[in-house]
């Protein structure tokens, strides 16, 4: 059978380049990065080129990158680490933010921290008017820069700016995740403090993250028990995986122009063959051509369908999709963005993401509404 995978936002087929430079690390390194003997020193070297390669793509300072075992832990790490130093000091964060923002959210409420959850409207969007009367008094504002279920755009350089008129010093993070490579990402250009990136969403291997840490705010670790990595993440360093990681990012970047305007393109095709075979069907957030979208994300609700039983039978069938985040697949539960952006439960387990990839063509776009018709 062949398959069909349109599932990039959870997460993207290694990149042969990024493959490759992974083998070689893995051949030639057999040093610590913190050993100091000859062994350790070349892997320092590669460590020290990967983070140079990173913060070059990226636009910031190589003392800049932080590297994480994912993007879980970098959102876990700006957080927790950001607020846990000022006991009681304010987060202000929206809605419809992945699980792994909103869970360190809970925990620091739980720890006696004020935390201020922004609505959203039916596209969506963030009400920003709102968010940023919340941010006065904060320590943190967390916004997306782009929702990995329906695809709307946070508005971090509006926030950005107003946050760096105000007359506090509220730092801004953004879970950048699903932006990369696919929407510009300017970080040092719009002033934001701290932002999380992960490998695996642009060709490059599982299990390397990246918090970006710009104004060296400080930050409190996690764990503890070693100095790597400025003593934010202690542990031997993946040095391998770190390379490849390193190449992939810069070659998302790279070609983030040219990968947004084909998967524009193809995301319409996708659209209108569903539409055209499946007329009740609905899209789930900004509309299709909005430019203020993920170039590669399609939302639809498909009335009467449980979009996770919908899944598996997909699956089964050769087409690989989400209902909502990939993190929460495997939840019986409706999804929070959907139910956020006003949907009822019935259609807020109605929702089918299909996202775009690197190696998506013309013909995954019609094997997938064919099996889709087959499928319903």
């Amino acid at each position: 059978m062949t398959r069909v995978h349109l599932d990039h936002n959870a997460t993207t087929p290694l990149r042969p380049e990024a493959r490759a430079e992974l083998l070689e690390a893995l051949d030639a390194l057999g040093g610590n990065p913190s050993s100091v003997h000859t062994a350790g020193r070349a892997a320092r070297a590669l460590l020290d080129d990967a983070r140079e390669r990173v913060a070059g793509a990226l636009g910031v300072l190589e003392d800049d990158v932080v590297f994480t075992g994912g993007g879980t832990e970098a959102n876990s790490l700006a957080l927790l680490g950001a607020l846990r130093p000022a006991p009681g000091a304010g987060l202000v964060t929206v809605s419809t933010e992945h699980a792994s923002v909103l869970g360190p959210a809970a925990q620091l409420e739980g720890e006696g921290h004020q935390v201020r959850r922004i609505g959203v409207d039916a596209q969506g969007r963030v009400d920003v008017e709102a968010l940023l009367e919340a941010a006065c008094d904060a320590r943190l504002v967390s916004v997306a820069l782009a929702n990995n279920e329906v695809g709307a755009l946070g508005p971090v350089e509006h926030v950005a700016s107003a946050l760096a008129e105000g007359p506090s010093p509220t730092l801004l993070h953004t879970d950048a995740v699903q932006a990369l490579g696919r929407v510009p990402v300017d970080l040092a250009g719009w002033g934001v403090d701290l932002a999380t990136l992960s490998a695996h969403k642009v060709g490059g291997p599982l299990g390397v993250g990246v918090l970006v840490r710009r104004t060296r705010a400080p930050l409190a670790p996690l764990a503890y028990g070693g100095g790597q990595e400025f003593e934010l993440r202690p542990g031997t360093e993946n040095v391998p995986a770190i390379v490849a990681a390193a190449r992939a990012i810069e070659l998302a970047v790279a070609e983030g122009p040219t990968f947004a305007a084909r998967a524009r393109g193809l995301l319409q095709v996708l659209w209108e063959g569903i539409h055209a075979a499946f007329p009740a069907a609905q899209v789930l957030g900004p509309a299709v051509q909005d430019e203020d979208r993920l170039p590669n994300t399609l939302n639809v609700s498909l009335p009467g369908v449980d979009g996770r039983v919908l899944v598996a039978r997909l699956d089964l069938a050769g087409l690989e999709a989400s209902a909502g985040s990939a993190c929460a697949s495997g939840s019986l539960e409706p999804s929070h963005v959907l139910l956020a952006m006003g949907c009822d439960e019935e259609r807020a387990r109605a929702g089918l993401r299909l996202s775009i990839g690197r190696t998506t063509d013309d013909e995954d776009l019609h094997a997938a509404v064919e099996i889709l018709g087959r499928t319903l």
